[in-house]
């Protein structure tokens, strides 16, 4: 009597143990983007100098009001990012409807592109999707969000709001040559972190998918 054949088992448990996202990525962008937030704010000036009355004066002329602002761009930086970040922030909060559709932009972002696993397909109702098509609904889904919603004008008018009180103060102050003196060491700050670790972290991220 011939032994029947043997099926293949698929190993249920080890798949169900397969994480949703490429973890390593995540944490590697999340301690990238933490480490920079930490390093930026350690180089911001004291708020009482921000908020120094003695230092301010009416600029003489458009010309004069540029001039401070290019400078005090380049000393008040990061402070002037953290306000500017809180304008967005109470913006947001004043709207949570507005806070909800964006964080659910950004975690679609996250956990359906950047951070899930390269071998692990999407599947919506029994439906594969391939990573084109993903990327393709995503960038969809943004520009629907941003520009046919009222989140972009939110978005819009809270940046335009936090540069308008930026360009105020910066015109207002008068830059001291004694301060300036030390500004260079600074430019690798919060700016530096907007500009470059955290787009390599999410450049890490996508090469890992691929």
């Amino acid at each position: 009597m011939s032994t029947p054949p043997t099926l293949p088992v698929t190993n249920q448990q080890a798949v169900q143990s397969q994480p949703p996202i490429n973890t390593p990525a995540f944490r590697t962008f999340f301690s990238r983007l933490s480490a920079s937030i930490r390093d930026g704010l350690s180089q911001r000036r004291p708020w009482a100098e921000l908020v120094d009355r003695s230092s301010m004066a009416r600029p003489e002329s458009l010309t004069d009001a540029l001039s401070r602002i290019r400078k005090n761009l380049a000393y008040f930086k990061v402070n002037y990012v953290a306000v500017v970040s809180l304008v967005l922030a109470f913006s947001l909060f004043s709207h949570p409807l507005s806070l909800l559709v964006l964080l659910g932009l950004l975690a679609g972002w996250m956990f359906l592109y950047l951070f899930r696993p390269s071998d692990q397909p999407l599947v919506v109702f029994g439906r594969t999707f391939s990573d084109r098509e993903t990327l393709l609904a995503l960038v969809l889904s943004t520009i629907v969000v941003v520009f046919m919603t009222s989140v972009g004008s939110l978005l819009t008018s809270a940046l335009m709001v936090g540069v308008a009180i930026v360009c105020v103060h910066g015109a207002f102050v008068v830059p001291d040559d004694l301060f300036m003196d030390d500004q260079e060491p600074a430019n690798a700050g919060l700016l530096s972190f907007l500009g470059g670790s955290a787009t390599s972290a999410a450049a890490s991220a996508v090469a890992a998918r691929v």
